[in-house]
């Protein structure tokens, strides 16, 4: 196999690998963008009173505020989800 017939080849693997890192973050991003729609329209009071629960709901919580603004934007538009500003 010759050099060019080799490299031909490792952009061929590279191109795939960037392809399927591509889905996995757009699947990704709707993932995240449902549960940011999902916890702004959580009602704790409706939760039930098992600590594991709250505990559940906390994390999810945290984890998307720790998200970058950009990040949870594009989590958003990926589900086409529009929140009201919170007040």
């Amino acid at each position: 196999m010759s050099l060019t017939a080799m490299k031909e080849d490792e952009i061929l693997l590279l191109r795939e690998e960037i392809e399927m890192l591509m889905s996995e973050r757009r699947q990704l991003l709707q993932v995240t963008g449902a549960a940011a729609v999902f916890v702004a329209n959580l009602d704790t009071d409706t939760l039930p009173d098992e600590a594991d629960t709250l505990d559940a709901a906390e994390m999810l919580a945290e984890q998307l505020n720790g998200l970058s603004e950009e990040t949870l934007k594009d989590a958003l538009e990926s589900v086409r989800a529009e929140l009201d500003p919170v007040q």
